[in-house]
Order: C-alpha cells, then structure tokens, then sequence
C-alpha cells in the first residue's frame, strides 16, 4: 500500500503514514460517520458557539422540495432545540436526481424559506447542506501513527484526517476518474482503530506505539457542490457544513451503539436512492441508486397523459388511501380509487424495489439483518413489500421509519414527524458536532474549495489542485560522456533548482498555514545545463619533432582528433565524442600535417557536363629514394615533394594509341593501323592531348566510331611493297599462320606474313632469291595518337603507299593495286 507523506498527512510533528485502496468506483460513496461524543472529542470547535441561543439552520435541498430547519444549542442540557422549520416544493423540476440544473430557480426557492424562517428567528447567514449521493466514489485507506505515552485527542483527529488525505490521494491515483481535482470530499468515516495490532473503537486515552486508522472517504463531483454553493451564495448564505445525505439519515436514525448490526438505510427521495450500511461497530459503506419516488411520478404522469407535478400530486393521495379527480392533457375527466393509480404503476415500484436489492447486495454482500427506509419516497405503496421480496427477508425486517425522536435533538414539531425530515435533521445533528466549512483558495490564479476540518496548510491546497511539485522542479542538466582513448569520462549536467511557493508575494513552503482567499503561486524551478567542455580541457598538444621537406624545415607536432576529424584545442565537446591522440607514423600523415595533400592536387572539372576529379599525383623522394606515403617518418628525414602543377588534357583523359588504332606484328616489328577519330574542346575550344588544364574546365571528349580493318588496310599500313608483274612472282598473304583475302579483318595483336612463290623455279629455291630481291622497303614510323585527333590544321591521314597523295581519305584496295608495272 502507499505510504502518505507526513507532511499532508496531518498537522502534527509524528511520523504517519497512510495507504488506501478502491473500494467502488460509481455508485459506493464514504463519509463521516461518528458518534456525538467522538466528534466532540476529535473535531474542531464547531462554528456555532455554545451558549444559549445559537442557532444552526439545516437546509435539505431535495429535487422536489426544500426543507429548513433552524435550531438552538442550549449548553445547559448539551441538545438543540427546534426554533422554526418550513418546507417549499420547486414549481419546475430544478432539480433532477439531486443535482441543481436550474441554479436560479432552485435560489429563489431557497430564498422564500429562508425569509419564512427569518422572520421567526431573525437574520440566518450560513446554512448546512447535504448532497445527494449521484456519481458517488468511496476510497478506504490507512493511515498510521507513531503514538508516544497517552493518546490525545488531537492527535487521534489528526490520524483520521491523515486517512481522509490518502483516501484523497489513492482518488487521484486510482484513475477511476478523468480528473481528480474536480472532485470533493463529503465526509468520512473512521470504520476501525487498531493500536498496536489491537482493534478498538476510539484511541482517546489509551497508551501505544503505532496507532492505526482505517477510514472510509466520499467523494462527489465538484459540479454538484459548486451548483450548491452558488444556489445559496444567491441568497446570501455561505456554506456552514456539508455531509453526504445518507450520512445524515444514518446519524438520526442508527446511533453508534446499534452499528454493530448489520442494517441498511435507504433514504429514498424524489431523484436519487441513497444506501448506507452499518456493520461490527461502524458504517461499512454507501451507495445511491439513481432511481427514487420520481420514476413513480413520471409512470403516472405517462399513463394518464398528466403534468408531472399535477401526477405528483396524485401519487401523494392515492398512497395515503384518497379517491382522487383529475383532468387529463386531452379534458377528459378522472374519478379513480387509490387502487386504480396504484395497481397500474406497480411494475415501477417493483423495479424501483429491486435495483434498491441490487445495491444493497452489492455493497453488502448478502442480505442485512434489517432495512430501514426514510424519505418522502419511502411512502411509495408497496415498496417495502417489494424489497423484502428482492433481497428474500421476511416483510418484518424492512420498514419504514420516521423520526419520532432524535437524540441531541427536541422540540421537534409534527411536521418534521415524518420520514423526509430524517434528512434535515441528520444535517442539523452534525452541524452541531463538527463543522466541516469550505475555504476558498486560488493555486495559480484557479479557485478551489477545501473543507475546513483543520487547520489546513499549502500541502493540502496542492493535493486538492491535483499539483504535484516534483513536475515543477527543474530537471537536472544532461551529462557528458567522451571517450579518450580507451578510458570513458562522464561530466555531470548541473541540478536544476527547486520551485518556489508564494503566499501571497511572500516565500513560503508545504506546511504554511492558509487561509479563506490564501493565493498561492507556484514558480517553476529552472532546468540544469550540460556543461561546456573544450578539447583543451582534456588533452594538450602532442610531442613535436622536425623534417625537411624541400630543404625547408617543418616541426611537426602530434595529431588529435574527434571522431576521426583533426581539431584543435577550443572546440567544443558534444555528447558522444571519442578523442584521439597520437603521432604521425607514415610519410603521408607528416606531409598532411606539414600542409602537403600527400594523393597532390586536386584538379575539378567537367567532362561531358559531369562533374570529375583528377589527382596531380606527386613525386614523392624521402631521402633521396622514390618513396610511398604509406612509408614510416623519422626525425631529421628529407622529404622531396614534386608536385605536378601542369596536367595536360591526355594525361587527364588517359588518352592512349589503343582508343584509336589497332596493333598488328609484320616481320617481327609491331605496327600501329588507326581505327577511330578523336575530337577534344577545352572551354569551348579546340584542344589535343598536349592542352593545359585549370581547376574548372569543362571538357567535351568524342571519339568516331570504329571501323572495321581489314588485310588491306594492313598491307597499307606495313608499307608493303608487291613485287613487279614481270617478276614471275606470285605471294600469299597470311593471318595468324591462315591464309585471307584482301577484304578480310585483321584484329588488334594479329600476325601478318606475305609468302612470295617463284613460277620459274620450285618454291623452295626461288624463295630465298625472290625474297632477298623482293624485301619490303624499311616500314615508316608507326603513326601516333596525335595524327588522329581532329586540329584546326589539315587532319593527318593514316600511312599509306608512297604514290597515295596525304590529303585524301584513304580508299579500299584490290589486287591490281599491288600489281607493279615497271
């Protein structure tokens, strides 16, 4: 079970603490229930002084009429003496199932019986009210005490209230409703004490330890009272006291040394059927019934076609045994028995009996010994009959009963004799016992009501504001976690401040007293801050040693970084961070470092409208040796960095002879057989593989299809001389060892060989001659890549035969032209 702080638990320095529980969540309703000595002992001074002639005026605002009673404390015989009383029915229903719809309407009548009673008791400034038990919520909770030497009255007031707080507390936890702060409490109970595991019925004068209350607390919309208040705020009446209606009843008719029965009263009224019951010495539980003397009314109201209060009327005589006349909606006129009203509606006061069984058995758990049934609709024909029946009891046991005498109370005139005045008089008993009044308080500029049943302090404004103060404290600062190396370090956020509470414009804490229209401001505390911590808090610069780089002396100094990234010694640190510190080992993170891009230059550019990137590799010499960056660096090493500041346009593109020619092997020499043309602008101008490029260019690159080579274009291309027609020499061309024709292709890689045949002689005497006589002029240089790239100048052809002219485009080849003719 929760513990209740001590500090709302009670206005005492002990330690307490409380726990409660759910008992019912709609229809069960807790409040005070005790007998006239407890509440004189346990309660706080009543407002109504003591002498003689103090008057004490009880107002029962029903649905269907308003009650007042007022009445004199006389000391000398400690009871309260009857002055004056008056009864006003409402002429609308203002009122429906206890609650006020019609707050003017209900005011007014209000208003005629206090001035009734007025002019018999002079000027009335505060009444005691009940409320009707509709959307009723019960909480039992615990509360305990630590009790040293005789117990005080004081102090067992202080543990009941503790209980009423967690009853209040356990509400708002329970989730049972949307929002707790819009309900009241309307009374308690203390079901039992148990002082040191010993259960007994007070705790006043006994001696222990641990003193324990368990308590049964009622708690109702704020709607249903605010509409009260307002009522009598219109009439100029504050709110003196306020119980819940079955408590009242049940203070009149079961005095505390019969609550060891187990018995059930049911004050039935004209909205609302309000259920308490007694059981081993106190009252157990409450429940209403959202069903009473009006679901009679408006059954006859329905049957014969009548105005509701014309039907109420009605209802009144015929269950007093009269013949009555009356005059429907459509003029015909009625003369009917008593009989003839009742025996009709009968199913109504059967249902109306059972769901008044139902609650009971639902709150009691089987029958109760008795039923008693009070208020103006008790006087329902039958109904007695019919709950008997319900909860199977003989009809002896449930009864209806009136208010002959009251203790506490005399003079009571006859016509308070009557089972509606149990009510009025119910309140205007514990009126005089203790006063549980309202205090107006404003938390944060918003209104709230609390019940004056002690001195109350800023703890119990909160609780029933529904505030809690931790969700006004500032939340601390979030830390910082960096990892250095392999090692963690956490830096704490600062603590956020604590919220402050004014009363008034003055500071002030949980137990400062407040008072009627107290306003008291909560000032949330500020959030803590993550702290700011700088690289250079953490790690100073690394070891520093020094090399030459192009005979120039460079210091450099150990790296650190942050998440893989060089930083220097002011950046600030984020949440998450992994530093790193260590010296440079390799030659490429000493140029880095020493401001030299170890890859060279980046050269960007567009080629084609895409966008590209082309690294000046440097020529890198560490001690005089060609050198990789990935090899180590020592103290004193000299370090060449040659950097290629000029690329040119081929060396970019990576243009080869291979993109535009294709290479074959004659005779043991390899020769080149252009294939493609190649076009090439610079910033919209004509450039060749030689053109200088900036940062920035934009670059076309087209190369020609490639067309297809063929044996004569390699015969071409070798220079191949055929021998003269006159020389008795024919020859055979071979690829690869297979012999082809003239238009047959020829791939890149391809072995191209001639063999000459004597007709003369045979093949293998003639050839050596022939061959020597017919050796192929020296073969021209094997034309480069630059011959086929497209210049403003005449485009360069590919080689040819010496009598082919060099401006013409080069032409297929037959046999006839290797024929010679000289």
């Amino acid at each position: 079970m929760p513990t209740i702080d001590k500090s709302t638990a009670a206005a005492t320095k002990k330690t307490s603490a409380a726990a409660a529980k759910t008992t019912k969540t709609t229809k069960q309703a807790a409040s005070k229930s005790k007998t006239s000595k407890t509440a004189k002992a346990a309660g706080k001074e009543p407002a109504a002084a003591k002498g003689t002639g103090d008057r004490i005026f009880s107002l029962d605002i029903g649905t269907r009429s308003v009650i007042g009673i007022v009445a004199e404390y006389h000391e000398d015989d400690e009871q309260l003496h009857v002055v004056a009383t008056d009864r006003l029915e409402h002429t609308t229903r203002a009122m429906l199932d206890g609650q006020i719809h019609d707050v003017p309407q209900v005011a007014a009548v209000i208003e005629k019986v206090k001035k009734s009673l007025e002019a018999k008791t002079g000027p009335l400034k505060n009444a005691a009210v009940a409320a009707a038990g509709r959307a009723l919520y019960t909480m039992t909770a615990e509360a305990e005490m630590d009790v040293n030497g005789l117990i005080t009255a004081e102090q067992q007031r202080n543990l009941d209230f503790a209980g009423v707080q967690a009853a209040q507390a356990a509400l708002a936890e329970s989730h049972t409703v949307d929002d707790p702060t819009r309900y009241y409490c309307v009374g308690y109970s203390t079901i039992r004490y148990v002082l040191d595991d010993i259960q007994l019925k007070m705790l006043i004068g006994q001696r222990g330890k641990k003193a324990k209350a368990v308590v049964i607390a009622t708690f109702l919309p704020r709607q249903v009272i605010d509409s009260m208040q307002s009522a009598l705020h219109a009439t100029n009446l504050e709110m003196r006291a306020l119980t819940l209606e079955p408590i009242a009843a049940i203070n009149v008719l079961i005095p505390p040394t019969m609550r060891h029965l187990n018995l059930v009263l049911v004050d039935i009224g004209a909205g609302t059927s309000d259920v308490a019951i007694t059981k081993n010495g106190s009252v157990i539980a409450y429940g209403m019934v959202p069903l009473a003397g009006d679901e009679i009314t408006e059954a006859i109201s329905q049957r014969f076609l009548l105005d509701f209060n014309i039907a109420e009327d009605i209802k009144r005589r015929a269950a007093n045994g009269e013949d009555v006349t009356f005059t429907d909606i459509l003029g015909m006129d009625y003369a009917l028995k008593a009989s003839e009203i009742i025996d009709p509606v009968l199913p109504n006061i059967e249902n109306l009996a059972g769901a008044i069984a139902k609650q009971i058995i639902e709150l009691n758990g089987d029958a109760p010994q008795a039923v008693m049934l009070v208020g103006g609709g008790s006087l329902t024909p039958h109904l007695a009959e019919f709950v008997a029946e319900a909860l199977g009891m003989p009809a002896n046991r449930v009864a209806v009963r009136k208010p002959d005498r009251v203790d506490g109370i005399t003079d009571l005139p006859e016509e308070l004799h009557s089972p509606d005045a149990v009510t009025p008089l119910g309140i205007l008993k514990i009126a005089s016992l203790n006063t549980l009044h309202f205090l107006s308080v404003y938390v944060n500029d918003e209104e709230y009501s609390l019940f004056n049943f002690r001195e109350l302090t800023i703890s119990d404004a909160l609780l029933n504001a529904g505030i809690n103060m931790r969700k006004y404290n500032g939340h601390p600062g979030l830390g910082l976690m960096v990892n250095i190396g392999t090692e963690k370090k956490f830096f704490p956020g600062t603590l956020g401040t604590f919220a402050k509470i004014l009363l008034g414009d003055e500071e002030a804490d949980l137990d400062t007293v407040i008072h009627d229209g107290a306003r008291i401001t909560i000032i949330p505390g500020e959030n803590g801050t993550t702290p700011s911590v700088r690289l250079g808090d953490l790690v100073t610069a690394g070891q520093e040693y020094t090399i030459y780089i192009n005979g120039r002396e460079k210091h450099i100094r150990q790296r650190v970084t942050i998440n893989g990234k060089e930083a220097d010694a002011d950046q600030l640190l984020a949440d998450g961070d992994t530093i790193e510190s260590r010296e440079f080992k390799s030659l490429g993170e000493a140029l880095l470092a020493a401001g030299y891009p170890p890859t060279g230059r980046k050269i960007h550019y567009k080629l084609n409208g895409s966008d590209t990137t082309y690294s000046c590799t440097p020529e890198i010499l560490l001690n005089d040796n060609p050198a990789s960056i990935s090899m180590p660096i020592h103290e004193g090493d000299h370090v060449e960095y040659i950097a290629d500041e000029e690329p040119k346009l081929g060396d970019i593109l990576n243009l080869s002879n291979s993109d535009t020619s294709i290479v074959i092997y004659y005779e043991n020499a390899e020769y080149q057989i252009p294939s493609a043309g190649v076009e090439l602008t610079v910033n919209g101008r004509k450039a060749s593989p030689g053109t200088l490029i900036d940062d920035g260019c934009e670059i076309t690159y087209v190369k020609s299809e490639r067309t297809a080579t063929t044996v004569s274009d390699a015969l071409l291309a070798v220079n191949f001389q055929p021998p003269a027609a006159t020389s008795r020499v024919t020859f055979t061309i071979l690829v690869n060892g297979q012999p082809v024709d003239f238009t047959d292709p020829v791939k890149n890689g391809d072995s191209l060989e001639v063999r000459l045949t004597s007709l003369e002689a045979p093949a293998t005497a003639a050839a050596p001659a022939m061959n020597a006589a017919m050796q192929p002029a020296e073969p021209a240089p094997a034309p480069s890549i630059s011959s086929f790239i497209h210049t403003p100048q005449p485009a360069a052809q590919p080689i040819t035969p010496p009598a082919a002219p060099a401006d013409t485009q080069p032409r297929r080849r037959t046999i006839a032209d290797f024929i010679r003719t000289d």
